[in-house]
């Protein structure tokens, strides 16, 4: 609606433009010229409000205008502000893309005119308007595709930015989500063995502390130890979080006779088993094996009841797999219900490794985890 507003106040100016200018005699044709009369104000009128259509129906207006253009100067009317309508709407038509129309009606314009010239049993003066009409023409042709390809750049600049600024949006949200996947990840694994190492040594506490206060204080003190060891966990998660030094080491594999010695505390054989020369892992591959292994504890711990643990680390060329295998009973509700097993997956996955968990054929369950060295690809 506001293009055809537009469109139609463009007509009204050239229209009044074209009248003022010649009945002012600011222009000539260089031919002997008759007064303009009503023939040669409908001739202008026609062609003037076509333009209020120039891009909805550019063959049709540029049809018209160049017809009436002819038609206004085989007339002999006075003055070149005529031409306007015919050079406009080939200007139109290269802007929208109509090249071919642009410079057809360009052409039929000049053969027009110039026929007329040719036909005349006079030749125009030096100074007519006629001597700049095929530079007008050519220039309305350029400048069209001229203005056609800048708003195309333009347009094609601003699309970039838009994607741009969509995908630095789509970007921030995925960080966003990945890092509170993260801090779900290192807030269960952190808090659920120390909880469940916790709730054991507490539950051992309460039965030993009538007729052996003395197992029962060891008791207590391991849960003491648990709890100190979740507080170094969270202030190392936060740390990290707010780009600090976390206070305490790094979680990696560095950490898992302390992880051993906890899950003995409480009741579990560990067998801890290194195949291979021992390898520095980067840190995000360290971090996960020893998360993988903690969650895999801390399910032995809660679920599989009196079990022994075998730990199995493996050093291979590229790769390092983490084995943690029990003889317990209790796999069936592990493998259904246990959220660890998704993050210990997510957590491989996200390091470019792999990992399979389930029950063992000759009873308990086993979580093998196999993490290249490199990271994730």
């Amino acid at each position: 609606m506001r293009t055809r507003r537009t469109d139609a106040l463009v007509a009204a100016g050239v229209l009044s433009g074209i009248v003022g200018g010649t009945y002012g005699g600011l222009s000539s044709s260089g031919f002997p010229e008759r007064p303009l009369d009503t023939l040669g104000l409908a001739l202008v009128t026609v062609s003037s409000l076509a333009l209020a259509f120039r891009r909805s129906a550019p063959l049709p207006v540029g049809t018209i205008t160049v017809a009436c253009a002819v038609a206004y100067y085989a007339w002999r009317y006075p003055g070149i502000f005529a031409a306007a309508p015919a050079l406009m709407s080939i200007y139109t038509a290269a802007v929208l893309g109509r090249r071919r129309l642009a410079v057809r009606l360009a052409v039929a314009m000049a053969v027009g005119v110039y026929g007329l010239i040719a036909l005349a049993d006079v030749d125009p003066a030096p100074d007519g308007g006629f001597t700049l009409l095929s530079g007008w023409l050519v220039a309305m042709v350029v400048f069209g595709e001229t203005t056609r390809n800048r708003r195309a750049y333009l347009n094609e600049v601003e699309r970039r930015a838009a994607e741009a600024e969509r995908t630095r949006e789509e970007a921030a949200l995925r960080r966003a989500d990945e890092e509170r996947l993260w801090i779900a990840q290192e807030l269960h694994d952190t808090l659920t063995h120390s909880i469940s190492v916790i709730n054991v040594q507490a539950s051992v506490a309460m039965q030993l502390l009538d007729h052996d206060p003395a197992r029962s204080r060891e008791a207590l003190t391991a849960v003491k130890e648990s709890g100190r060891e979740a507080m170094r966990e969270l202030r190392a998660t936060l740390g990290v979080l707010r780009q600090a030094d976390p206070d305490g080491p790094e979680a990696g594999l560095a950490r898992l006779p302390r992880l051993v010695a906890r899950a003995e505390a409480v009741g579990l054989p560990v067998r801890v088993l290194v195949v291979g020369e021992r390898l520095d892992l980067p840190p995000d591959v360290d971090r996960t094996a020893y998360r993988i292994a903690q969650e895999a504890f801390t399910n032995v711990l809660r679920h599989a009841g009196p079990a022994s643990i075998t730990l199995t680390t493996e050093y291979r060329p590229g790769t390092v797999v983490l084995r943690v295998e029990d003889d317990g009973e209790s796999a069936t509700e592990v493998t259904r219900y246990g959220m660890g097993l998704i993050g210990m997956r997510e957590r491989a996955v996200a390091a470019g490794g792999s990992l399979t968990a389930g029950p063992r054929p000759q009873g308990g369950f086993a979580v093998r985890a196999e993490l290249p060295l490199a990271g994730r690809p």
